[in-house]
């Protein structure tokens, strides 16, 4: 996918005059794409981390390819905002490999407390930090993309968010799977009250006349 403006266009700083493409950034901008990049930094940084830690070959298998997927997206992510041009490697789609089977309702579990030593993390411990951290990414490439004015990294980021999405869909998909993430149902008679609490929006017949003269 290509993002780049149309060829010639140039920018223009009130005080300074033309800003070349490679500077093509505001302020909002610069600092929220850097708190982007830190926190994928962040989030590849605690998945080298807990790998080893990992016991289920599913969840490695899902550590693993997630981890690859981040580095691809973060070195598109540099490279258009250091250019402020398309990037060499365009954004991609992640697909996760879990169906998406939910287990709805409730079974009596240990409550949940933080941990007293490292030595007592699990892969329920691991997939619910690996959870926290893409989204983490996904509120923050979001937020980043709302003050983004370079339109290639606007758009960069905003192909982003819906990767994060799907890991972070996969993660649950998993935890679920294994009762680490149970999902609670309202009963059917209330589910149906809110299903039906909204009706379509119409077209109303007449626009009201906002050219009136009082």
């Amino acid at each position: 996918m290509q993002y780049q403006q149309g060829q010639g266009q140039t920018h223009q700083n009130m005080q300074t005059g033309s800003v070349p493409q490679q500077m093509n950034h505001g302020g909002h901008e610069i600092m929220d794409v850097g708190e982007v990049l830190s926190g994928a930094i962040g989030a590849m940084n605690q998945y080298t981390l807990l790998r080893d830690h990992v016991q289920d070959p599913e969840l490695r298998n899902i550590l693993d390819r997630q981890y690859q997927f981040m580095q691809n997206e973060y070195n598109t992510t540099v490279d258009c905002f250091q250019s402020g041009q398309d990037p060499a490697r365009p954004t991609q789609t992640y697909n996760m490999q879990q169906d998406n089977n939910f287990i709805y309702g409730l079974t009596p579990t240990q409550p949940k407390k933080p941990l007293q030593s490292a030595s007592e993390i699990t892969d329920e411990c691991i997939s619910g930090l690996m959870l926290g951290a893409v989204k983490s990414c996904a509120s923050m490439k979001t937020m980043a993309a709302c003050e983004t004015t370079n339109p290639v990294v606007r758009r960069v980021l905003a192909d982003s968010v819906p990767n994060d999405i799907e890991m972070a869909y996969e993660l649950s998909i998993y935890q679920n799977k294994h009762h680490y993430y149970q999902v609670p149902q309202y009963s059917q008679q209330d589910m149906q009250q809110m299903l039906n609490a909204y009706a379509p929006a119409q077209a109303p017949t007449q626009m009201p006349n906002n050219n009136m003269t009082h």
